[in-house]
């Protein structure tokens, strides 16, 4: 095996997946085979959705993708995914997640990808998704292998869609909330919404009464909490405090059952690749680090001084630091 891995990442911990081991159907051209970053270059990031969501953590969304393309052969991401599981101890991974630098639903050969990973093992397979193309019915059959999908709902009125989601113009509230229905309607596998609470956006209680309005109609196993603690694209981001996310509790409570996921399930573990910066490199793409979940990261997979590791990544321009909080962040510049 190599060492940089170009469509797999982590095992990572997830808020609602436990140890989930991420596939990227959406790379970035710095993780695509064959790119080189010179020493005075940077990884290029573009991430590829059709949405721009202010508390997405990979930025803002320039430009817009709004087809769906073939961006790799789908048998090199499934040989990846093989020589992994084959270098995994056993029941070391709870989930494998289709979750992109950007939109995965716009790789159009999501469906061979999802039928290659079901047929390989039995480990349950994820895909987290904006839910924006959900009103096609290629797409929603494609997704019928899937043993999970969590598709995206964090408004209830076609304002605050746009001022949360700002998809583009042509794309309306009411086409998203068509297309959760339609999935909702015909899903074999289970429907988990998420919902991203934002101080002062989508916290209050009309907000919340607009949204468990849209969750009835769509009627999901599951409606889940999540909050914006990675940094986001538009710095004035805050995520709900207490009594947001009660009011949440109870409001979307009477439409569906609510799960707040615990942010500090799972660690991040050992992996296959060599290299631990690569490793490390490869994760902060598409999920950015912490300081402390960095210095973790690069010495499970035995780097001997991964302070060190850091201010030689640091100094490259391969990664930024950021402040939340008054919290250190590591991302793709």
């Amino acid at each position: 095996m190599g060492d940089h891995l170009n469509y797999l990442f982590g095992p990572v911990p997830s808020r609602r997946l436990g140890r989930s081991l991420g596939i990227d159907p959406t790379p970035t051209a710095a993780f695509l085979p064959g790119f080189r970053v010179g020493p005075d270059e940077r990884p290029r990031l573009r991430k590829i959705c059709d949405w721009n969501c202010v508390y997405c953590q990979l930025g803002r969304t320039k430009p817009f993708t709004r087809s769906r393309s073939a961006f790799f052969p789908p048998q090199d991401m499934l040989s990846e995914l093989r020589e992994t599981l084959a270098g995994e101890a056993g029941g070391s991974i709870d989930w494998i997640t289709f979750v992109g630098s950007g939109e995965p639903t716009l790789n159009r050969d999501l469906g061979t990808m999802l039928r290659g990973v079901k047929d390989m093992t039995d480990i349950p397979v994820a895909v987290i998704t904006n839910g924006s193309l959900l009103r096609s019915r290629e797409l929603r059959e494609e997704l019928a292998a899937a043993d999970a999908v969590l598709p995206t709902l964090d408004a209830g009125s076609s304002s605050l869609f746009r001022r949360i989601n700002r998809p583009p113009a042509e794309f309306s509230f009411a086409d998203h909330l068509d297309g959760l229905i339609a999935f909702g309607a015909g899903r074999r596998g289970k429907l988990w919404l998420e919902v991203m609470l934002i101080a002062g956006l989508n916290d209050g209680e009309a907000a919340l009464r607009d949204i468990a309005a849209a969750v009835r109609r769509i009627g999901p196993d599951q409606v889940h909490l999540l909050l914006p603690t990675r940094p986001p694209a538009e710095d004035w981001v805050l995520p709900a405090g207490e009594a947001g996310l009660e009011r949440a509790k109870v409001l979307l409570g009477e439409a569906a059952p609510v799960i707040v996921p615990d942010e500090r399930r799972g660690e991040f573990g050992e992996g296959p690749e060599t290299d631990p910066v690569e490793a490390a490199l490869g994760i902060i793409a598409r999920h950015p680090l912490s300081g402390e979940q960095l210095i973790r990261v690069l010495a499970r997979r035995g780097a001997r001084q991964p302070e060190e590791a850091i201010r030689l990544l640091a100094n490259s321009g391969k990664v930024v630091e950021v402040m939340r909080y008054g919290k250190s962040f590591w991302r793709l510049p």
